[in-house]
């Protein structure tokens, strides 16, 4: 597992020691090339971040923020030896998906949701965004789960505008809608 592109490009990370499934380089290459745009400046927040790959892989490609949580001590722990190998401080929250969305310092551009698959949080997870107002207008929650797993085609005010499958696993995209506001 390695940082693809932008400045920390290179540089190896390490993943959590147990019930880890980092996003393969080939498929993070396919997700950031849809998401690139939405980068620049970004607020991103990495939900079950896990090693922290695709936080670590925001920055590097011109995210000014990345909140990073998850609940597993091994996952906080490969985070902070993986921002260390970068020389970053993380933004870490040690806790549970839903006090993270309760605290949130601002609205997010850009989320990442990958929880255990077998977990089936999707739909509680989309919810709890729309109604705490998580994403500014116009943001994404990219959603990584089983290829065979449908997630709603909405939510409240997040709309999936697109669903791609990459062998085994998929990404469902959802904007948060502003005519639905």
């Amino acid at each position: 597992m390695r940082v693809i592109t932008g400045k920390y490009k290179g540089r190896s990370l390490v993943a959590p020691k147990h019930n880890a499934r980092p996003t393969l380089d080939r498929m993070k290459e396919t997700l950031f090339n849809i998401v690139n745009a939405k980068l620049q400046g970004a607020c991103v927040l990495d939900l079950f971040a896990g090693s922290g790959q695709l936080a670590i892989e925001c920055l590097s490609r011109g995210a000014e923020r990345a909140i990073l949580c998850d609940n597993s001590r091994d996952a906080v722990a490969a985070v902070r030896a993986n921002f260390e190998k970068i020389g970053v401080k993380p933004e870490l929250m040690y806790c549970d998906f839903r006090d993270c969305l309760k605290r949130l310092p601002c609205q997010m551009d850009l989320v990442f949701v990958d929880p255990p698959y077998k977990a089936e949080l999707y739909t509680e997870v989309l919810q709890a965004m729309d109604s705490l107002n998580t994403l500014k207008p116009g943001g994404w929650v990219v959603c990584e789960h089983a290829a065979e797993d449908e997630l709603p085609s909405s939510i409240g005010n997040l709309v999936r505008f697109d669903s791609r499958k990459m062998g085994t696993v998929r990404f469902s995209f959802y904007e948060r809608s502003e005519l639905c506001e």
